[in-house]
């Protein structure tokens, strides 16, 4: 396992799982946040974002969390993380709260929350329908490693066994 993403809904804890999961398997960590979006909650151009998910695609090793096609693709080992859409909301709150009104660590300047918060309730919203399916089906690859995590019990046995998940 050295091209690990970490993907899911807003508020599944992408982030989190992934800096931990860097760290224990000693991989570089990359957010796609960093790349998706400019200072003022401005979109990066899409040929920009995928030349930048390209280079860190092309690397050797990594964990990467957000949603992407093109990591989706390149990686040896996807970890969705599949919670339901209360429990998403219920972290988007509990993590963007503090930063209402300036950018949280990962994003860009000029970026609070409070202007993406509408946005964030219609993606959760939708995420099941529009998005879930893509990446269940690249569970159907057997080139690939697929952790489907449901709960918070199986997420901390991800974490707690994750010396192992690599081997």
């Amino acid at each position: 396992m050295q091209r690990v993403l970490v993907t899911g809904n807003a508020g599944s804890g992408k982030t989190t799982v992934a800096i931990t999961l860097a760290d224990l398997l000693n991989l570089p960590y990359s957010g796609l946040d960093a790349i998706v979006w400019q200072p003022g909650w401005i979109k990066t151009p899409k040929h920009s974002r995928d030349a930048c998910e390209v280079a860190i695609a092309k690397r050797s090793s990594w964990v990467v969390d957000g949603v992407s096609e093109i990591m989706l693709e390149a990686a040896d080992t996807v970890i969705f993380l599949d919670f339901p859409r209360y429990t998403c909301y219920w972290r988007v709150l509990v993590r963007n709260l503090p930063f209402l009104f300036r950018s949280r660590p990962g994003l860009p300047a000029h970026c609070p929350e409070i202007l993406v918060m509408p946005r964030l309730v219609k993606l959760i919203w939708r995420f099941p329908k529009w998005v879930r399916p893509s990446i269940l089906e690249t569970g159907r690859d057997e080139a690939k490693r697929f952790i489907h995590i449901r709960s918070s019990k199986e997420l901390l046995q991800l974490v707690e066994n994750s010396h192992t998940v690599g081997a």
